[in-house]
């Protein structure tokens, strides 16, 4: 691949971004979500300055954003993570760059936690956010549902060694 370069995404940006999102619902390790929102829906949860899309040769290979932990001002600085990978850009070292890109980004905003709840069965989202620096809380069992099914989380988390 050729430069590979991070940049916040906007609605220009969705019908890639919803590609790769619907690509993560049907592996069915990604998301408890089966289908699809509309950019209104799902962009009014992400935090506007955390949301960025990884980009090689004007074609989307990922994206990454943040929502917000809770509304309540005491949990201001923690933020949830998603990120998506293009299955065709998987195993190529994006989902770091973007990643890091994330971490980055959300300490300029004040975010002192980033957490994500992963999967337990994905090991490849697990050893990502391990080498960005997360750390395993542990497994809450039968969080979420996904088709009506109990389903475990994996809850990781990061705090930042700048924000505090």
């Amino acid at each position: 691949m050729k430069d590979i370069y991070i940049t916040n995404f906007t609605k220009n940006d969705w019908e890639e971004i919803r590609s790769i999102y619907k690509e993560g619902i049907e592996t069915g390790y990604s998301t408890l979500e089966t289908e699809i929102p509309t950019w209104e829906d799902w962009e009014k949860n992400l935090i506007k300055e955390c949301r960025l899309i990884a980009i090689n040769e004007d074609e989307i290979l990922g994206w990454a954003a943040i929502t917000r932990f809770s509304n309540r001002k005491v949990y201001s600085g923690v933020g949830d993570v998603s990120i998506y990978i293009k299955g065709s850009a998987r195993g190529k070292g994006i989902g770091k760059k973007l990643l890091d890109a994330l971490i980055v980004e959300s300490e300029k905003y004040g975010y002192w936690t980033l957490q994500s709840k992963i999967f337990p069965n994905n090991t490849s989202s697990i050893d990502l956010h391990l080498k960005c620096g997360f750390r395993k809380v542990g497994i809450r069992q039968a969080l979420g549902k996904r088709n009506d099914k109990p389903q475990d989380i994996l809850l990781m988390e990061r705090r930042s060694k700048v924000v505090r």
